[in-house]
């Protein structure tokens, strides 16, 4: 796979009609050897149940397959809706060149032999098919790509053996990969045979043109595709996956993820701790958090979790409150285990729920939840059966979740109908089979709408996540856009960052720009020589800390040119001689403007906030625990800028450390809210500044009892050449 970024440029709306439901395609390259790619293609067009016209080209044959065979485009009798490039990669320039002067508006080129080969001539052939894509408007999928299907109107163009053998009906879920083999075989091939119908497949390659992006907005625009799977080795434009996942979040539509390219291109070495702790794929789950986006770790987890999320919103749980029931008490007290453990409640049902089931099953009194049904039910089906549809609609009950382990094919339709039917979100957890007909399986239930899985612990979990996407869009319902804090002078500070150019600033000017974003400073002034040290700490009236001021020594403790609770006019001259002998041991060749004198901050809780600049989704702030503790503990989170109050909240919420903040032995609890407002508005700073800012350590900001004070930063500016 190539992972090199295309050039982004305006180019024409896609026809996906003609794309994907085409009338007539032209297959450049056809032939009647099915041991080559163009072989294969043509009897796969036709064996997948394509009904419109094929145009095969190839100069060497006058028929194939019973059709007439064409020898170049430019002879073909008809404009093709979308035509098919099976040719050597140096040739298929000028095919392209042939299809848009005939008007073809769609293409496919299935070459190999661009930009994923790693070589200048590759790549050059990969730009020049950009160029011409750009010039021409002419809207091409790959090259090296394994090409679309549409399962609805039953169009595959792709000679992929997994797609050969499939013939079951359409569904409601979509895939897009940028690998072929990957995406038609461990994700599509997979998902089918277990049940999950699809509507759309994608296979973009190396995406010179079209993206996966393009392929799954298509996807979450019609009506025929309620969730859309994604396997990706890496994401090539930042803001268009954000404005993606915003459009689904709108659309109501859940989009998963599998990203399995995670590069080292947001690990290099920086400057700052914030710098040099953020990675592309801390990023990538950062993004896919705030936008609502699923993400999953493995191909199995892709249509797993689709199962239950293609019930549409309507079917989502509406709240984490669920109920179970089983013929076996363990798996009754290994549902309550885990689901407890993943944040799930089992509340007492309601007393009318109670009394239908003591009609039910007279005598047996108050039934908990989970429900062990194992003396009640064995050997009476119907009793399982109107206790699993009596407890389903209780009104404490967000989502139902009966286990079967082994019951007969009856009982299990009887199940998969009320799973596919009720009002309410009902999911089965098989984990034996169907003793009366061991055809029947957990994907034949799939196959017919109903959430079903085979383990106690996926079950849960996706079901967990359905939850948690439920409330990611009530959440974002109510959420209202950020609104840019008072006390912010965003335009002296954008004169300053345009002045200063590309070098990293010394703490003193990184503090004079965050102060013009209202963040707390602390007093400190500048001494060139060691009576002047000592006047400013008259003028400061306290413990002092001295520091080496230097835009070649990023982190001054590390150098060693640092004093801290420097106290009397002797202590400060002595602690400026001694800091200065530090930084030029440390660097002798630094440039060294003199040395701060500032105003000793009490001790607090040392947190760390930062800008990033993301190589893929560019400025993101960043929050986690301060001083040396923020590359060792790697306890931090990120959002994209800006964020209101409530998600700085929830950022601080999700460091493992937060309790320390709420106050533990002893400390008292530090101002949280001070903090907040501290993250709004450094994230207004990454909003408006991030294109000059290559990266800003905030490090350490204490947060006191009453307030906060940015008692150290870093700040490297520069935008991209």
């Amino acid at each position: 796979m190539n992972t090199a970024a295309p050039v982004i440029a305006m180019n024409q709306p896609t026809n996906w009609t003609r794309f994907y439901s085409p009338q007539s395609i032209a297959i450049v390259g056809a032939t009647d050897d099915t041991r080559r790619f163009g072989g294969r293609l043509m009897r796969q067009v036709s064996k997948f149940g394509y009904a419109g016209r094929i145009l095969p080209v190839n100069p060497r044959l006058t028929e194939l397959n019973g059709l007439k065979c064409y020898p170049s485009v430019s002879a073909l009798p008809e404009s093709p809706d979308h035509v098919g490039v099976v040719i050597a990669p140096d040739r298929v320039i000028d095919v392209l060149r042939e299809c848009h002067a005939i008007g073809v508006q769609c293409a496919t080129v299935f070459t190999a032999g661009y930009a994923e080969t790693g070589t200048e001539q590759g790549r050059k052939l990969q730009e020049e098919l950009l160029r011409f894509t750009r010039e021409t408007g002419l809207r091409v999928m790959g090259p090296n790509c394994n090409g679309p299907v549409n399962f609805i109107d039953r169009f595959s163009f792709s000679a992929g053996y997994a797609v050969s053998s499939l013939s079951e009906p359409s569904g409601n879920v979509g895939l897009v990969s940028q690998s072929g083999g990957l995406g038609q075989t461990n994700v599509m091939w997979r998902a089918i045979k277990a049940g999950v119908h699809m509507s759309y497949q994608a296979s973009c390659g190396n995406e010179a043109d079209l993206t996966v992006v393009d392929f799954a907005r298509f996807m979450l625009e019609g009506d025929q595709t309620d969730v859309v799977m994604m396997a990706l080795e890496a994401i090539r434009d930042g803001k268009s996956f954000m404005d993606l996942a915003q459009y689904a979040a709108e659309r109501e539509k859940p989009l998963i993820v599998l990203k399995f390219g995670i590069t080292d291109a947001g690990k290099q070495a920086a400057a700052s701790h914030t710098g040099a702790i953020t990675g592309s794929d801390e990023v990538f789950s950062a993004v896919c958090k705030q936008y609502g986006v699923i993400r999953v770790t493995d191909c199995n987890e892709l249509y797993e979790q689709a199962i239950v999320l293609r019930q549409k919103k309507c079917k989502l749980p509406k709240g984490r409150r669920a109920a179970s029931m089983s013929l076996s008490g363990g798996n009754v007290v290994q549902m309550a285990d885990v689901g407890t453990h993943l944040g799930l409640s089992w509340h007492n049902y309601t007393s009318t729920t109670d009394g239908r089931l003591g009609e039910l099953i007279p005598g047996y009194g108050k039934v908990s939840n989970p429900t062990d049904m194992t003396s009640l039910a064995t050997g009476q089906p119907e009793i399982y059966r109107k206790a699993m549809e009596i407890i389903s609609e209780d009104d404490n009950v967000d989502v139902m979740i009966p286990v079967f382990t082994f019951a007969p094919r009856a009982d299990l339709e009887h199940a998969a109908k009320l799973s596919r039917d009720a009002a309410k979100p009902l999911v089965l957890l098989v984990t034996g089979g169907c003793h009366d007909d061991p055809s029947l399986t957990v994907d034949s239930l799939v196959a017919m709408g109903a959430s079903a899985y085979r383990n106690t612990v996926d079950t849960l979990r996706y079901v967990r996540t359905a939850i948690g996407y439920r409330e990611f869009l009530e959440a974002r319902q109510k959420q209202d856009k950020p609104l840019r804090p008072q006390g912010i002078d965003q335009a002296s500070v954008g004169k300053t960052l345009a002045v200063v150019g590309n070098r990293t600033l010394t703490e003193r000017e990184a503090k004079q720009l965050l102060a013009q974003y209202g963040l707390p400073v602390p007093k400190e002034l500048l001494a060139t020589t060691a009576d002047e040290a000592a006047a400013h700490a008259r003028g400061i009236n306290g413990p002092v800390a001295l520091k080496i001021e230097s835009e070649d020594i990023a982190h001054k403790t590390e150098a060693g040119a640092i004093c801290l609770n420097v106290s009397g006019e002797a202590a400060v001259r002595q602690a400026y001689d001694e800091v200065l002998a530090a930084a030029k041991r440390y660097k002798a060749d630094a440039k060294i403007a003199g040395v701060l004198v500032q105003e000793m901050v009490p001790r607090g809780t040392e947190m760390m906030l930062g800008i990033v600049r993301d190589p893929v989704f560019g400025p993101l702030v960043a929050v986690g625990f301060g001083g040396i503790y923020v590359e060792v503990m790697r306890d931090i989170t990120f959002r994209v800028p800006p964020v209101d109050a409530p998600t700085a909240r929830e950022m601080l919420g999700e460091l493992r450390s937060y309790k320390i903040l709420e106050g533990v032995r002893g400390m008292a609890p530090a101002d949280i809210e001070a903090l907040v407002d501290c993250i709004v508005r450094l994230s207004w700073l990454a909003h408006d500044h991030g294109d000059a800012i290559r990266e800003l350590d905030v490090n350490p900001l204490t947060v006191l009892a009453k307030g906060a004070k940015v008692v150290d930063a870093l700040l490297v500016s520069g935008r991209d050449s």
